[in-house]
This record gives structure tokens, sequence and C-alpha cells, in this order.
């Protein structure tokens, strides 16, 4: 952003889990399958897990777990279909080295849809074989084969504007109220860290109290090297109630610019007095790196990417960063290198996802809002430039895709994102709109987690979108504490088909709630 400073769990058959076989857990050792119980395993002077655990990019039969070591180990994982994890299939995974600053993730194949896992991960020590430490445990579900009910919850922006972990305010409270969600799974929309927001241990409030951060060496300055950005992440993970939610709920990721600095593109040099490294590209550099070893990504791939959740749900991830051209007065009437937002790659990508879909709802998870108007000095940060009339400069890249949308009758698309810091539900429609070559869709915003509250934005007319409801700060920057702290919460009905998207506060009211019918 323009830096203005619960579902029941389903019963799980071992036969579908272990296969025909059904009997012990199969452990696999350099590819010889072994039965065998589960080791015990003790701590004293063993390799641990130092920030707790991570699942992510969960299909339908399959997903990523995430830890870190204390020491360079080698991860294990192993998979349960019960809590007691009384029989166990074991994985062997990678090694964590010094060189992924002792993070590891190993991507889990071959699981029944539909079904809750349950997965504990230990690391064994890459000096002493067989001296293992002790076991973190974490749970996921998988996307199911068919139709049942999926819900999930989404939003950005986590440690910004100099509000950190805070322990007399209880830390990341917002995560602890999603996790009441039970959801499937978390789109993060970016912003997981704020690698150019130094804390300080106080900061008066407005009502003369004090709010009192947790500060590491790596949170005291902005963020230059490699281990600087890294430290952002272990920061976060800091905090008990982000590391709770990462044991239960899959997080599926997305970058936007604080992970970098705040509304960055390539190319661009820096004259921020608060930098030593001026070159933007070298920064991105280390701060995607530090990106893909924090977050439970699959290992190989674009950022931008789709994750089919069932019969009923595909997430298309897009990446508003890594093919940009820079921020300009965005009024350019013809694309080219300067308007470019998607890229070419990307914008042919989602068409054919779009296109060959045959999921009830594909949901759009833009690090970037739409139609709500992001300055960047006298240019522009997002897609809307505050010039009503026909689309210009990047809107030119959204027109394109809207149009191809229509043209393909592509249907039932719901557009989330977060970035501005408030939540909001925009309805977009061609008859109030200067382009009219789209149809109707819908645009939630919801944020931030845990940072500043801000808004509203100016909506830019282009598109024809209204406000339906919102809810910002009352002053710029509003912290944590003040309770606006927003996220958004979509459940699908596996019967009906309906979405029903709503828009929740740091205690988890509903503030706003819209059913969707899908069209058929």
């Amino acid at each position: 952003m323009a830096q203005r400073d619960s579902r029941p769990r389903a019963g799980v058959t071992r036969r579908r889990f272990l296969g025909a076989a059904g009997a012990a857990g199969l452990i696999l050792i350099s590819g010889s399958p072994v039965w065998a119980r589960p080791k015990r395993g003790g701590t004293t002077g063993r390799p641990r897990v130092t920030h707790g655990v991570q699942s992510g990019d969960v299909g339908l039969r399959g997903g990523v777990v995430w830890a870190r070591a204390d020491r360079p180990a080698r991860m294990i994982v192993e998979v349960s279909p019960t809590e007691s994890f009384r029989r166990v299939r074991r994985y062997r995974g990678p090694v964590a080295t010094p060189q992924t600053d002792l993070t590891a993730r190993l991507e889990l194949r071959g699981l029944p849809p539909g079904e809750e896992v349950f997965y504990r991960v230990r690391f064994e020590d890459e000096e002493r074989p067989g001296r293992v430490g002790e076991a973190v445990a974490g749970r996921f579900r998988t996307a199911p084969g068919r139709g049942r009910d999926v819900s999930f919850v989404w939003g950005g922006d986590t440690a910004g504007q100099g509000w950190g972990i805070n322990p007399d305010f209880g830390g990341m409270k917002i995560y602890e109220t999603m996790l009441r969600e039970e959801p499937d799974f978390f789109v993060h929309s970016g912003d997981n860290i704020y690698a150019d927001n130094p804390l300080e241990e106080r900061v008066v409030l407005p009502d003369g109290t004090v709010w009192r951060n947790v500060v590491t060496e790596e949170k005291a300055k902005v963020a230059e090297t490699l281990d600087e950005f890294r430290g952002n992440y272990r920061y976060n993970l800091m905090d008990e109630n982000l590391r709770r939610f990462n044991a239960a709920v899959p997080t599926f990721a997305q970058w936007d610019d604080h992970e970098v600095l705040n509304n960055w593109y390539p190319g661009e040099v820096l004259e921020d007095p608060r930098y030593t490294v001026k070159d933007v590209d070298v920064l991105a550099a280390r701060a995607r790196r530090a990106f893909r070893e924090y977050l439970p990504l699959r290992r190989r791939g674009e950022i931008f990417r789709k994750i089919s959740y069932g019969p009923s749900l595909e997430v298309f991830f897009l990446d508003l960063r890594t093919y940009r051209g820079p921020n300009t007065t965005n009024d350019q009437p013809v694309r080219s290198e300067l308007t470019e937002l998607f890229g070419e790659r990307q914008l042919r990508w989602i068409k054919r996802e779009l296109k060959t879909s045959r999921a009830t709802w594909k949901v759009i998870a833009s690090d970037l809002p739409v139609g709500l108007v992001v300055p960047d000095g006298a240019a522009f940060e997002a897609v809307a430039n505050a010039r009503p009339g026909t689309p210009l400069g990047r809107e030119l890249e959204v027109a394109d895709l809207l149009s191809f949308m229509k043209r393909e009758r592509i249907r039932n698309t719901v557009w989330l994102t977060a970035d501005v810091h408030y939540t909001a539900a925009h309805r977009y429609e061609p008859s109030r709109a200067a382009f009219r070559d789209f149809d109707p869709f819908w645009e939630f915003v919801s944020g931030p987690l845990h940072a500043g509250t801000f808004g509203p934005n100016e909506l830019d007319p282009t598109f024809g979108p209204q406000v339906v409801f919102q809810r910002a700060a009352d002053y710029p920057n509003q912290p944590p504490s003040d309770g606006l702290q927003f996220y958004g919460h979509a459940a699908i009905d596996g019967d009906t088909g309906v979405m029903t998207v709503s828009l929740k506060d740091l205690r988890g009211e509903t503030l706003h709630s819209v059913e969707l019918e899908p069209a058929r």
C-alpha cells in the first residue's frame, strides 16, 4: 500500500489413508518400506524445532509441511490418520542447512482427498544419525474429491506501521480469532512482513498509554541483508497466536510490497537515506529468497499459481510485483512496458486457467485492489489512476482480462484482496462504468491483520464500483489495540454451492455478510 502511516471434523477412514494394507504405519527409509511403530525421542542435546510448524498449498492429495531447526539436521515428518499417532507413515525429508537459514519443507503426496491429516515434525542430527529431537505436531485437511462444505479466511498486513508483538495486548490476537473459525485454509494476501518498518520498544498512544513492542536486532532497522529479511519472518513466528494458527490451518501465501519495501517496483533506485543498498532489484532478490524459505509454498514454480480445493473452488494467486513496470502517472493510452502489472506471461496464464477451470467458484486472490486509488506520491501504486473515463495505464490489462472473462463466459468469479488496511465490499457493475465490456463482479477487501488501520480510499469509477460496505480508521495508523483489525471469511455450501462472504473484526464479530448464488 501507499504507506500513510465451526467446521466439524470429519472421520478419517484408515483404510483409505494407508491403502489396502491398512495395518501399521509405513516408514519409508531410503525408499525401502518397513512396518513399525513410531520411535520415541528425548530432547536433551537433540535438534529441536524452533518456530513451530506450518502447512501450505494443500490440494486434493497432498500439501507442503514446513519447520525450522536449531542446527543442521534432517527433517523427519510423520503422518497419521488420527491425532494419537498410533500408526504413522514416515517421510525422510531434506536437511535443514545454514544455506536455507535452517528451514526445511517437504511436499507430501499420496494422501487421501477430503480427510483430516495429522502430522508431526522432528529433526535428526546430521552429525549423530539416529539422534532425533522432540516432535511438534500440526494438522490440515486435504481438498475434497466431491462436494462438501468448504470455508476459508483471508487477510493481509502483519506487524506493520510500528505495531509489533505486544505481550501486554496478547500478541497478534487476530490469528487466534481466525483459528476459532476452523477454516480449511488461510489466504495471506500479502505484506506477510514489514521489512521496511522498524520497531521501537515504546509507542505512546493518543490516550497517553504505551504500546510496548518486543524488538529483535533485525526489527530495529530496515531489512537490507538476507539475514535481516529472514529475521522479519522469525520475528512474526515468535508470536504464540500465529504459531498455534500455523499448526492448525494451512497458509496459501502471496506477497505484496512490504516483503521488500513500500511500493517497490523492478528497476527502482532508492533515495531513502535509511538504506545503504539502493538497488531495489538486489533487495527484492534477497526478500524473495526469504519469502520462499519461510512460507510453506511448493519448492518450485512462480508465486502466481492456482490451487484447486475440490469441485466447488479454485483459487488463483496473482503476483502483481515481479512483472510490473514503474509507478507513474498511470495514464498511458496504449499498453507498453510502462503499463505492465500482470505482465504478458502471467496474463496469458490466468486467462488459460480461468477458461479451463471447472470449479463452481473462481476466487482471484489479488495483492492489489482493482478500483481503489492507491497513490505513491504523484504517481500511482495499484490499478486505478483516479481518472474517470476509459481505461488508461495499468487499467488496460485489467480491462483486457475482464473482457476476456465475459467473452469466454467465465462465471462466478470473486476478487479478494487486502493492502489498504481497512475492510470493504465493492460491487462492480458495467451499467455504472465508463468501460462496460465485462460482467458484474464482487471485490472484498480485508485487513489489516496486525498493523496500522487507515482508509477509506477513493474509488475510481472506470469499472463502475460501488461501496456496499466499508469500515475504516477513525484516524491514520490506528493501533491494533483499538480493535479495528479485520479479516474475511468465505463459506461454500456443499449442497447448494452458495458462497457466503463475511467481513469480520478482531473479536470475530460479523460486520457485513453477502450470500452469492452461483450462476449455472
